[in-house]
């Protein structure tokens, strides 16, 4: 991508099984432009298509993950309502196609709006020591709309989410961890290795059954717990006659690691 471009855009590379998918705007804090938006998107979407690689690792460069979106890059966009299309990948999991395959996100610096909800759509959070988080959309008159709202509420209960969507505070990576937004506090600098070290374990496991388990997880907390347990069976059973539950058996018989195909 072109690092001189006003309006920034996406790095991608790729490391055996993981994309590593890097925001790229440092001199403007990361802040998030349409052009930002749509190339994540493509790589999301590239991601999601290509069956030879396993987890996506996002995170910011520079010395912030994002400032979140740079809002008169978007004031005209928002006060149109304009759909966005529906066949890439929406980076905030919100309509549309949806990322199936793990998600770990690495943030450090300013993690502001946009990129706590960006954090949140994915599955697990690696923080470093000097984090900076608010949801401060309200300052702008205008709301979260990027999932803040129920995913807050989802992963640090009615109490913390109000307390911070609500006083519009500032936060830091203890807090955050406090209220079950990260998983993980490193020292800064780190956050992008770790999260890379994260991705290959779980890149190393069974592909297909890492999918359905956070499809599983996902639609417990869409539809909750009969929905959840009404597919266990039929997906048990499929998972149960692929090639890479045979290994499984096999490499536990043998006492070796396993070999995943993703068949």
């Amino acid at each position: 991508m072109n690092e001189r471009h006003s309006d920034g855009g996406i790095t991608v590379e790729r490391r055996g099984a993981l994309q590593l998918m890097g925001l790229n705007r440092p001199d403007k804090y990361n802040g998030l432009t349409p052009r930002m938006m749509r190339e994540l998107e493509e790589a999301y979407t590239a991601l999601e298509n290509d069956d030879s690689l396993r987890v996506g690792i996002l995170y910011g460069h520079g010395k912030h993950f994002t400032a979140g979106l740079d809002l008169p890059k978007w004031r005209d966009g928002m006060k149109g309502g304009k759909e966005r299309g529906e066949e890439r990948i929406n980076p905030f999991g919100l309509g549309g196609r949806r990322a199936t395959k793990p998600i770990v996100t690495a943030v450090h610096g300013i993690t502001y709006t946009a990129g706590i909800e960006m954090m949140l759509a994915g599955d697990i959070v690696v923080a470093a020591d000097n984090c900076r988080f608010s949801q401060l959309e309200p300052k702008r008159g205008i709301m979260a709309t990027g999932g803040a709202t129920f995913r807050f509420v989802e992963r640090g209960g009615w109490g913390n989410a109000m307390y911070h969507l609500l006083v519009v505070d500032e936060f830091d990576a203890v807090e955050a961890h406090r209220c079950g937004l990260v998983q993980e506090i490193v020292p800064a600098g780190c956050e992008l290795d770790r999260a890379v070290e994260l991705g290959n374990k779980i890149g190393a496991l069974a592909p297909l059954a890492i999918r359905e388990t956070k499809a599983s997880a996902r639609l417990y907390a869409e539809a909750g717990e009969e929905a959840c347990y009404a597919k266990f069976r039929e997906v048990q059973t499929r998972l149960a006659n692929t090639e890479d539950a045979e290994e499984g058996v096999r490499s536990f018989v043998e006492r070796r690691d396993p070999v995943f195909k993703g068949r």
